[in-house]
């Protein structure tokens, strides 16, 4: 699994990830290979990080679905412009990349099968697998070591100075306590619209 991160915090954005991969028992450290959880997307409104929590298929697949789309219709400024976003990625991902979209018999939708954090210059947004849109005012986080994050930022929200200080605070919880989860940690901040 994993651990992601996004603040929002004294006038900017960021996002934190860790960098393992496994495959059952056994993890595939940074050493090994360059792994990152996190990925830039430009839009017409600006710069974007996205970090995604599941398989590691789910890695390539959406980074290349949201460079299919044409830039006029891949908007993440708002939680109505991700929800719209992801509804239009969702028959790219099942007919392009095979997305399997069962999860459960008594599912009420689809399914996109991840869990995915954004920031940006418009704050910092959570997009669950019915394609749920939160928009969080402090800090979030997602994968396997969240708890461990979440506990640890809101201990550090009132000494962290900054985003960036806090989403490392929580990337370095998850690491140290989530057995799926380890160093090095990626980081990315972004300066907040006024």
């Amino acid at each position: 699994m994993t651990t992601v991160v996004v603040v929002k915090k004294a006038g900017h954005t960021a996002i934190a990830a860790d960098t393992l991969v496994t495959f059952g028992d056994t993890r595939l450290g940074h050493r090994f290979e360059a792994n990152s959880k996190l990925f830039k997307v430009d839009t017409l409104a600006g710069l974007n990080y996205v970090g995604i929590a599941g398989t590691a298929a789910h890695f390539p697949v959406l980074r290349k679905a949201m460079t299919a789309l044409p830039q006029d219709q891949l908007k993440l400024g708002s939680k109505d412009e991700v929800f719209d976003t992801f509804t239009r990625l969702h028959p790219l991902l099942k007919e392009s990349f095979f997305l399997q979209t069962k999860e459960d018999d008594n599912d009420p939708y689809e399914s996109s099968q991840f869990s995915v954090v954004i920031a940006n210059a418009s704050g910092i947004y959570g997009l669950y697998s019915y394609r749920e849109v939160f928009e969080f005012n402090e800090f979030w986080g997602i994968g396997s070591g969240r708890s461990f994050a979440l506990g640890a930022m809101y201990a550090s929200w009132d000494k962290a100075k900054s985003a960036r200080e806090l989403a490392i605070v929580g990337a370095h919880a998850g690491c140290e306590f989530d057995k799926n989860s380890a160093g090095p940690v990626d980081v990315y901040t972004i300066k907040l619209k006024q």
